[in-house]
């Protein structure tokens, strides 16, 4: 089996070639030949280095059942598509840099700066649009047969606006979205209660970074009222110290991550703008150092380098965020690094050998969350096969939670016509329509400031 990385330069490549290395299942749909692309071949060379040590590691393990799946890279988009059975994407388009001023062009504004939530999501996701359909369209053409499993944030609006073109095209749901946020929380959850997080089952509703978590459940009990009556158990993990116990347990259920950005918008807005750096000025400036230590140092060391690399990575995820909430480090078992890769390899396992199996994905809705149309992208418990992914009912959606799923996924579709048709006043639509952007305009400032029509 081949899977194609688009993207294959980035930091995060490491970890699925991890999880394809720990895939101990049968041969058959095992991934054999691992292609990586990106536009720039430095980065690609320095992402190389570390999987070439991470394979010596495997290979030196006498334990591993299977050889490592061997590793090509290249910079042409058409070659790394062809014969491949599954098309990972996770581009960044603009780089950090681009990062960097969707952040400090709203915060400027006094509105939230940030990766995939507000404008700086907003801004985020008209820059990329245009690549993702771009790409999805060649897939289409060049490897119509392939799953492509969609990382690119912001997932929700990209995925949306992948699969049209694969429906379009009459190619069905080939096109799914995942993220690490939800199955953190639902693994975090099922430890505070006691149970093996892999026997529980979880009811989970929302769009890609805003959504909740309903119900998780043990041999047909619920264990999460009792969880949110336990203010000591509540506020041991992240999303409980995130949130307070008192918010939590008068919400009944427990948010996404990301949703602190709404619920605690004044605080989240006064954190990022008192920090030193920007999550993105951050990330750009390390993983600088990254990148160009690897291309003068010793490729022996690559992986470690990286490894030390990752590690402060995960330390530092939502600083700002628990700084608001009375400063906190992160738990020892969320700084692994492991969520949307396995994830990932739990998604082309159960497609390419038949293991059925139930995933939190992004994919559309068809009648599984009443009140969303039927090709609108919702991140919701699925269960997926050899014929894909097909979402399971939720059930009624709470007033608040539903409108919050409306009022985002008019952004998202704004944003797509946007990328569509280079209209601006879509492109203010998306913006001033967004529920952390508070004024008309603010809305049409950030889009001047940012050139992106």
């Amino acid at each position: 089996m081949r899977l194609t990385v688009l993207g294959g330069g980035g930091f995060r490549v490491p970890l699925v070639y991890r999880a394809l290395l720990e895939d101990t299942g049968d041969t058959a749909g095992r991934c054999t030949e691992l292609v990586l692309y990106d536009t720039e071949r430095s980065r690609l060379d320095a992402i190389g280095a570390v999987l070439a040590r991470q394979a010596e590691r495997h290979r030196a393990d006498g334990a591993a059942p299977h050889p490592a799946p061997r590793v090509r890279t290249t910079t042409d988009l058409d070659e790394a598509l062809r014969g491949a059975d599954f098309v990972f994407s996770a581009i960044r388009v603009g780089g950090l840099e681009g990062r960097t001023r969707d952040e400090r062009v709203p915060l400027a504004e006094g509105v939230l700066g940030q990766e995939t939530v507000g404008a700086g999501g907003v801004l985020y996701g008209l820059r990329t649009l245009p690549v993702a359909v771009r790409i999805a369209e060649r897939v289409a053409e060049i490897a119509p047969d392939a799953w492509v499993i969609n990382f690119t944030n912001p997932a929700g609006m990209v995925t949306e606006a992948m699969a049209r073109v694969f429906r379009e095209r009459g190619l069905g749901d080939r096109v799914i979205g995942i993220c690490d946020s939800p199955v953190g929380l639902c693994r975090r959850a099922a430890r505070a209660v006691g149970a093996d997080p892999d026997r529980a089952d979880y009811d989970y509703v929302g769009l890609n970074h805003l959504g909740w978590l309903r119900r998780v459940t043990v041999d047909g009990r619920d264990l999460l009222p009792g969880l949110l009556g336990d203010a000591a158990r509540l506020e041991s993990f992240e999303e409980g110290k995130l949130f307070g116990a008192d918010w939590l347990r008068a919400l009944g259920v427990l948010p996404n991550e990301y949703l602190h950005y709404y619920y605690f918008n004044r605080e989240s807005v006064s954190a990022v703008r008192g920090a030193e750096a920007t999550r993105g000025e951050f990330l750009h400036q390390q993983q600088a150092r990254f990148y160009e230590g690897l291309r003068s140092g010793d490729p022996a060391e690559a992986f470690e380098a990286w490894d030390r690399t990752r590690l402060e990575r995960e330390e530092t995820y939502m600083a700002e965020s628990r700084e608001a909430t009375g400063g906190w480090e992160r738990d020892s078992c969320d700084l692994d690094g492991g969520g949307y890769d396995r994830v990932a390899l739990a998604l082309m396992r159960a497609i390419a050998r038949n293991e059925r199996t139930t995933l939190i994905l992004n994919v559309p809705n068809r009648n599984a969350v009443p009140g969303l149309d039927a090709d609108a992208v919702v991140e919701v418990p699925c269960l997926v096969d050899a014929g894909g992914a097909r979402p399971l009912a939720t059930g009624a959606v709470a007033p608040d939670q539903l409108g919050l799923m409306l009022s985002l996924k008019a952004v998202e579709r704004s944003a797509i016509e946007a990328a569509e048709s280079g209209s601006r006043d879509a492109a203010l639509r998306a913006l001033a329509l967004h529920p952390l952007v508070d004024s008309v305009r603010v809305a049409g400032r950030i889009l001047d400031a940012t050139r992106v029509h």
